[in-house]
């Protein structure tokens, strides 16, 4: 399926992927969204487990093998064209992780791929929904400290 004017939404994962204080992003090397700092994630493939997708894209676009924990935020992403007319649809699931393996480093559609500490994330102009959930994440870290 198109990203671009789908027919239905699109059943897109993330993650949170927290190590010690610090907060995994990456920089996207496509549409939408070029140029700009988020969490890793993507496209839930037919036949695929959300939690599997989720280290796979984590993987794909950052190198790094993940163990992905409870489910931190469900998303509803609409990007409407001049006039109204739906160009992306994307229902997220966004999951906390923390890394367990493989080297950081960007891969295929990330420019680039690093931890950030909350004081750093600030700069960034990052999308709001974005600083919610990671800020969710956060949060939830500190109340269960054993994941």
């Amino acid at each position: 399926m198109d990203r671009q004017y789908p027919p239905r939404p699109i059943l897109g994962v993330g993650t949170i992927v927290i190590e010690g204080k610090k907060i995994l992003l990456i920089r996207r090397g496509k549409q939408p969204g070029f140029g700009i700092w988020t969490l890793p994630g993507g496209r839930v493939n037919l036949g695929e487990r959300v939690e599997d997708a989720a280290v796979r894209e984590t993987g794909e676009e950052t190198g790094l093998d993940v163990e992905i924990g409870c489910l931190v935020e469900v998303l509803d992403i609409i990007l409407r064209e001049e006039g109204g007319r739906v160009k992306y649809h994307y229902f997220l699931l966004d999951y906390l992780a923390r890394p367990k393996g493989g080297e950081l480093k960007a891969q295929s559609d990330a420019l680039s791929a690093r931890f950030f500490s909350i004081k750093e994330l600030e700069p960034l102009n990052l999308v709001e929904i974005t600083k919610r959930v990671i800020l969710k994440a956060m949060g939830m870290v500190n109340e269960r400290p054993e994941f």
